[in-house]
């Protein structure tokens, strides 16, 4: 590890680039986000429940969802015929904040700095 607690692979060169690329580009849609942040705060969701959380069809944020699996994002775990979503880990919820973090400044209101809190 570097002094600053970044992996040596993190340079320019790094073969994981185009992998970030590909989550920043996974990130680019405003529902995904959306259903970042509500897991976020929730834990695990069925879809019916992210689709009311952030005003979509659940039809619709079923398959946001997939790509979000795809990518591995989500995780689910099946009860019943019901099917849970989770975060797979705190990085793409880590990302988001940073992200709207990184908005805020953009509108010079960065509520992050004065212990607002993101996503809840």
């Amino acid at each position: 590890m570097h002094v600053d607690n970044q992996p040596a692979s993190l340079g320019p060169e790094s073969e994981y680039v185009e992998l970030a690329v590909e989550v920043f580009a996974m990130l680019a849609d405003a529902t995904r986000v959306k259903i970042i942040l509500a897991l976020r705060g929730a834990g695990e969701m069925s879809v019916n429940s992210i689709a009311e959380a952030v005003d979509k069809s659940p039809a619709g944020v079923s398959q946001h969802l997939a790509k979000l699996r795809l990518a591995r994002m989500v995780s689910t775990r099946r009860e019943g015929t019901t099917v849970f979503y989770r975060l797979t880990d705190e990085h793409a919820s880590e990302l988001v904040i940073a992200a709207v973090n990184q908005a805020e400044h953009v509108v010079g209101a960065p509520a992050h700095h004065l212990g607002g809190r993101v996503g809840t």
